[in-house]
């Protein structure tokens, strides 16, 4: 596939079971990651169809005291500053490097398209080692909306200098790759473990349960 590879990077790149030992410790169960997690998207997505925007830090803690309400833990300011740190410093799957590598050893363009603030996605990709690899770092912050709002995808071609239709989203999120295709994107699936698509959405155009698929199929001949 021609064009720009666009990557979402929590869960897609990074691995957020790094956390699991906080929640393990403060919850007692580090399950409650997945559904910490599940929350920061959900109140994201609900700030941009009400037309409202807080940064992705604001809304992760948020969401964390939430959490924290439901299962009557007190949080402790050394357990939101655990939490925050080790947001910034999450390692990269397994399979990330090796198929960035692979993908930029073709000469393919790749950027990165993140929920979290400019700042924040800097030293996530630059502390798991991989920020190399992205010509443009990219937060919707400038769009004051999260993905998968058009608006979103928009800015990303606009900053890339492509048209919608020259970009390939490549998420672990089928929300973000249909949000993308609905604007005329190519869509690429990693299906993390635990992850199953929404039968509602447009079938990607790449699918596969790991990076190493999906990236032997963007670079087979054309």
């Amino acid at each position: 596939m021609a064009g720009v590879l666009v990557f979402d990077v929590n869960e897609t790149l990074l691995d957020l079971g790094a956390l699991d030992p906080h929640f393990e410790r403060i919850f007692g169960n580090a399950a409650i990651r997945h559904e910490w997690f599940g929350l920061v998207l959900r109140n994201a997505l609900s700030l941009t169809i009400t037309g409202g925007y807080r940064d992705f830090v604001t809304v992760g803690g948020a969401s964390l005291r939430m959490v924290a309400d439901q299962h009557e833990v007190a949080l402790t300011d050394e357990d939101r500053a655990a939490i925050s740190s080790t947001m910034t410093s999450l390692p990269a799957h397994d399979d990330v490097a090796p198929n960035l590598e692979r993908l930029a050893k073709a000469g393919i363009r790749m950027a990165a398209l993140t929920n979290s603030p400019q700042d924040a996605a800097e030293s996530q990709l630059g502390n798991a080692g991989i920020a190399h690899h992205f010509e443009r770092i990219m937060s919707v912050s400038p769009a004051g909306k999260f993905k998968p709002a058009p608006e979103v995808y928009q800015m990303a071609a606009a900053e890339l200098g492509v048209e919608p239709e020259s970009m390939t989203m490549v998420a672990a999120h089928d929300w973000d790759v249909a949000g993308a295709m609905a604007v005329g994107c190519r869509g690429a699936y990693i299906m993390r473990p635990g992850m199953v698509r929404n039968p509602l959405y447009p079938n990607p155009d790449i699918e596969g349960p790991g990076f190493d698929r999906v990236t032997d199929v963007l670079l087979e001949p054309a």
